[in-house]
């Protein structure tokens, strides 16, 4: 038989107030998990450790509304997988305040011997630690891109996955390799012990970069590098390959990021950089509009700036042979789960429309995927050389 808790014994077991408690249920950031004939609110040991997690995440400096995005589908999750991701939250809290605690010390130890300090690597490392992006856009941008990547690579059909597909229509071998908008490092984890190649990995986010480096860890040779794609800082020519997975239609001003990757692209190099068209994924997008017909995934179409089907006229302005090569493939997916959390990761506005009923959602997903949701998948890589 579940054990159960009233509203008092939660607050004091959490050291909080009834009050906090009843306000958590108000907004619907912990809601009970039953109320008794005596109108009694109960709670289980999972709502306790939901509480636990808010209550850290609070301390952490997480708004009440950020903590309700980070937690809402955790009801849904075994406590495990609940528990990991708190987890990884205090990890990279951890490592961000690790990195400044080098810093400082750095520092302070250029100071104490009056040693000239090289303030333009003192720029770098703080970049490094992230200025721009707080904690949970960190955390979230990571996460999300985990959970894509997930069901790409659980319910493809297609033999030869995404990644290894990439590298094998990729020329790398004994090349120096340029690869801008890196996000993790996903793209070089299965094969960064044979490499062959002089590698150098960019991101505007330093927390990807942070996240990437914690992947390849045990490659000391990799370089990493914060880099806007609209100002790259190489010399011209450095370069003997680019690699821009998903990122042209994400850049603020395509026509300039691509003056500058040609810069700095050899005479003869190539630019890999992919996308996808306008039918990838397209049941998805059909699928969350029939829960409420004004949910977007994403605030633009990003195939719209550079897609499949505008992409070679694009590019054909910068570079003498441009080749599109497409990736076969589509997704039977047989989890709602998995569904759930891939379009919670997306950068649209389901949130607005989720959230507030949460449980009317998980069920529509639940029954429209049934035993098996097949998605279409429409990708691929232009080939630029210079």
């Amino acid at each position: 038989m579940d054990k159960f808790y009233k509203t008092g014994e939660v607050a004091k077991l959490a050291n909080l107030t009834i009050r906090t408690i009843r306000y958590y249920d108000q907004i619907d950031l912990l809601k009970p998990s039953k109320i008794d004939d005596n109108g009694y609110r109960l709670y289980t040991p999972s709502d306790l450790i939901k509480l636990q997690k808010i209550t850290s995440l609070k301390q952490m400096g997480f708004s009440l509304e950020n903590i309700k995005s980070m937690t809402i589908s955790d009801s849904y999750l075994s406590l495990q997988k609940a528990l990991r991701m708190q987890k990884d939250l205090v990890d990279k809290q951890i490592e961000n305040l690790n990195v400044l605690s080098t810093m400082l010390d750095k520092l302070d130890f250029y100071l104490e011997n009056n040693r000239d300090i090289n303030w333009e690597n003192i720029i770098h490392e703080i970049q490094f630690i992230n200025m721009e992006q707080n904690l949970l856009e960190q955390y979230e941008n990571s996460n999300n891109i985990d959970i894509r990547i997930h069901l790409h690579e659980k319910y493809s059909i297609n033999p030869l996955h995404w990644f290894d597909w990439l590298k094998q229509n990729y020329e790398l071998d004994n090349k120096k390799i340029l690869e801008v908008g890196c996000g993790n490092g996903k793209l070089w984890m299965k094969d960064a012990s044979t490499l062959r190649y002089d590698l150098t990995l960019s991101d505007i986010s330093s927390g990807m970069l942070l996240d990437a480096k914690k992947n390849l860890k045990d490659y000391p040779n990799i370089k990493y590098q914060v880099i806007d794609c609209n100002q790259i800082p190489y010399e011209d020519e450095s370069f003997d390959v680019i690699i821009a997975n998903h990122v042209l239609f994400y850049v603020n001003d395509i026509h300039k990021a691509l003056k500058e990757i040609k810069r700095v692209l050899k005479k003869g190099g190539i630019l890999y950089c992919t996308t996808y068209g306008n039918h990838h994924m397209r049941e998805i997008t059909d699928l969350i509009q029939g829960f409420h017909p004004k949910i977007n995934l994403s605030n633009i179409n990003l195939y719209d700036i550079f897609g499949l089907e505008n992409g070679k006229e694009i590019l054909d302005s910068y570079f003498k042979e441009v080749t599109l090569l497409k990736h076969e493939d589509y997704l039977e997916v047989t989890n709602y789960k998995d569904l759930m959390d891939y379009i919670l990761s997306c950068h649209g506005n389901q949130k607005e429309y989720i959230l507030s009923d949460y449980d009317a959602f998980n069920k529509f997903i639940k029954k429209k995927v049934g035993e098996c949701f097949r998605i279409t998948k429409d990708a691929g890589v232009f080939v630029c050389r210079k």
